[in-house]
């Protein structure tokens, strides 16, 4: 018989028993740690707010939270040696870069590689190494280190390589298109990576993190909704969004003052104020936000108008949860999901300790 997961108490006793009953089929994330474990780990044992239980090692380190050392979940009895050796490997040197060159150095077939991993952990080296080099970038700069070049340049291995794929991206400076006013695309530096900002003159339409897979789509259905074109170049709302971005990830900026340009329905519209008012350091979950537009029915099409915001950290759509309390599919990536929500409980956190006894105004809290 298949193994259907119980729910998330039940597992959570198991933890707390180290109970092997669900060994291999069930997974602990710790919130507060960033690691992930075996339910039979004898480390000290987590609150029960600060746990998410996933079925695979593959949904843990997708995720962004990394193996604990104390228990290794990911080394399992009976499997390929070369699964183990290459975990082995990359223990030994976990900034190596793991190109299929190197793995052939090394006397490894990177075919054989992938369909071992993909038989034994349910996805490839590959992706395991990427994971792990996100996700401890994630906590390097959640820590306050510096950002380094291509630390998080998400594949690329240069600042020109990245303005090389923007330009392809964008494409070729357009003529004007049905004597409609031109938008303009350009992009900045931030600690997770390039962000890429879509603007006319007044207003901002698109804030995207440069390697979401939608962008290319996104920006083709956005121009064809305004009759125009993309082209390389700045605006004054360009400028706006970029030092106030700057100013959010440095911990002195919660609200955005940026005019926007919101182009979906006005269900879609409705949905993205309610995201908008929801606090720094908090977080609500699908249900939530139905109920509060007293539409309790319509779960599912708030999540959908989630997915289709176009507009990143402005439209805080990092900050639905799912209605355990897991880490929802984010387009920027779940690892910058989970970057954004600490960030930010440490910014709600530092204003609490600097004033516990005024009431802030509205600007302070949202």
């Amino acid at each position: 018989m298949l193994f259907e997961r119980p729910d998330d108490d039940t597992l959570y006793d198991a933890l707390i028993a180290r109970s092997a009953d669900y060994e291999g089929q069930a997974y602990v994330c710790v919130k507060t740690t960033g690691i992930f474990c075996r339910l039979t780990c004898p480390a000290r044992k987590p609150k029960r707010e600060n746990t998410i239980f996933f079925d695979t090692i593959a949904a843990c380190m997708h995720s962004g939270f990394r193996p604990c050392r104390r228990c290794r979940p990911l080394e399992q009895p009976g499997r390929e040696p070369i699964v183990d050796a290459l975990l082995a490997e990359l223990d030994r040197a976990p900034q190596l870069r793991w190109s299929e060159d190197e793995l052939v150095r090394r006397g490894h077939d990177p075919s054989t590689v992938r369909r071992a991993f993909k038989r034994a952990l349910g996805m490839t080296f590959h992706d395991i190494v990427r994971y792990i080099r996100l996700g401890e970038a994630a906590r390097q700069l959640a820590d306050g280190a510096r950002v380094i070049d291509a630390q998080l340049d998400a594949g690329y291995e240069s600042p020109s390589g990245f303005r090389a794929a923007f330009q392809r991206l964008i494409g070729k400076a357009p003529a004007l298109s049905q004597n409609r006013e031109l938008l303009f695309a350009d992009w900045f530096d931030t600690p997770l990576g390039p962000m890429i900002a879509v603007a006319d003159k007044t207003h901002l339409h698109l804030l995207e993190f440069h390697d979401r897979k939608a962008l290319p789509t996104e920006l083709e259905a956005l121009q064809k909704r305004v009759r125009s074109s993309v082209a390389i170049g700045r605006t004054p709302v360009i400028d706006q969004i970029e030092a106030e971005i700057r100013d959010y990830f440095e911990g002195r900026l919660t609200v955005f003052k940026t005019p926007l340009a919101l182009g979906g329905t006005a269900f879609e519209k409705h949905v993205w104020a309610k995201l908008i008012d929801i606090p720094a350091g908090q977080t609500r979950a699908y249900g939530d936000l139905a109920r509060e537009m007293e539409r309790p029915e319509v779960v599912r099409a708030v999540g959908r108008a989630n997915g289709a915001n176009q507009l990143a950290i402005i439209v805080p759509c990092h900050r639905i949860l799912g209605a355990d309390g897991s880490l929802t599919g984010y387009g920027g990536g779940l690892w910058r999901k989970q970057w954004l929500l600490r960030h930010e409980q440490k910014i709600s956190a530092q204003a609490a300790d600097q004033a516990p006894d005024q009431v802030p105004d509205m600007e302070e809290t949202a």
